[in-house]
C-alpha cells in the first residue's frame, strides 16, 4: 500500500513538474513573437537548468542505490531539454548586454555541475557520502530556484501589474512543490522533501499576489485597448477630413 502511494505522488509530481517547465513556453512564445526579451528575467532558468542537472546526477545509479530515486531522473532529464531551451532562446533575443549575463551567469552554473559530478564520482565511494555532496548542492540551488521568483514579485507589487508572473507558472509551482515535499516525506529523503519547505510558501504567495494583482493588469490591458481603438478613429477621422478637404478642393478649381 505504501509503496502504491509512493508511486502515484511520484507520478503527480512527475506530471506537476513537467508543467511548470513546460509553462514558460507561453513567456518564450512572446519572446520569439516580439524579438526581444523585454523585463523578463533569464535567472530563474539558470538556476532551473542547474536545479535539473543536480537532481538528475542525484537520481542516477552512480549517486542513488541502484533506481531508487528514478522518478528524479525522467522528470528532471526533460527538465533539462526545457530549461536548456529557454536560456538558448533568451541568449538569442537577448540585448548585446544581456547576452554577456547570459554567458557570464551559464558558464560558471555549468563548471559548479561538472566539478560536483566529477568530484562525488571519483573522491567517494560510497552511496550515503555522493548523496550526501550532491544532495547539500541540489537542496541549495533548488531553495534559490524557489527565491528566484521573489524579484518578479517586487515588481508586481512595485507596478501591481502580474504582467512579467505568469499564472500557470505560479500554480504548477505550488502543485509541483506540495506533491514533491509529500513525496519527499513519503520516502523519507531531506534533500527532496527540503526545497519544497520553501517552495510551497513562495507559491502561495504568488498565488495571493494574482488574485490582488490580476484586476489591475486586466483594467490597465483595457485601458490600452481604448487607448489604440481610440487612436485609430482619430486616424480614421483625419482621413476623412483630408478626403473632404481634396473634394472640396477639386470642385472649386473644376467651377473656376
Amino acid at each position: 500500500m505504501a509503496e502504491t502511494l509512493r508511486l502515484a505522488v511520484a507520478v503527480l509530481g512527475n506530471a506537476a513538474s513537467v508543467s511548470l517547465y513546460a509553462a514558460p513556453m507561453v513567456t518564450f512564445k512572446r519572446v520569439i513573437r516580439k524579438k526581444s526579451t523585454e523585463e523578463f528575467s533569464c535567472i530563474p532558468y539558470i538556476i532551473g537548468l542547474l536545479n535539473c542537472l543536480l537532481f538528475t546526477w542525484y537520481g542516477l545509479p552512480v549517486v542513488s542505490y541502484k533506481w531508487e530515486n528514478f522518478p528524479l531522473v525522467t522528470v528532471n532529464g526533460v527538465g533539462i531539454v526545457l530549461e536548456l531551451s529557454y536560456v538558448l532562446i533568451y541568449f538569442w533575443y537577448a540585448s548585446p548586454k544581456g547576452k554577456v549575463k547570459v554567458a557570464m551567469t551559464t558558464v560558471p552554473v555549468l563548471l559548479v555541475f561538472c566539478i560536483t559530478a566529477v568530484v562525488s564520482a571519483f573522491a567517494f565511494h560510497d552511496n550515503r557520502q555522493r548523496k550526501l555532496l550532491v544532495g547539500s548542492f541540489g537542496l541549495g540551488v533548488s531553495v534559490a530556484m524557489y527565491a528566484s521568483p521573489l524579484v518578479v514579485m517586487k515588481k508586481v507589487m512595485q507596478t501591481k501589474s502580474v504582467e512579467f508572473m505568469p499564472l500557470p507558472l505560479s500554480t504548477c509551482s505550488f502543485l509541483a512543490s506540495m506533491l514533491w515535499l509529500t513525496y519527499g516525506i513519503l520516502i523519507r529523503d531531506i534533500f527532496v522533501a527540503g526545497p519544497s519547505v520553501i517552495g510551497v510558501p513562495l507559491a502561495i504567495l504568488q498565488l495571493v499576489l494574482h488574485c490582488k494583482y490580476r484586476k489591475g493588469s486586466v483594467v490597465e490591458e483595457a485601458s490600452k485597448g481604448d487607448l489604440e481603438m481610440e487612436k485609430g478613429n482619430l486616424e480614421k477621422v483625419d482621413l476623412e477630413i483630408g478626403n473632404v478637404e481634396k473634394n472640396v478642393t477639386n470642385q472649386m478649381n473644376g467651377n473656376s
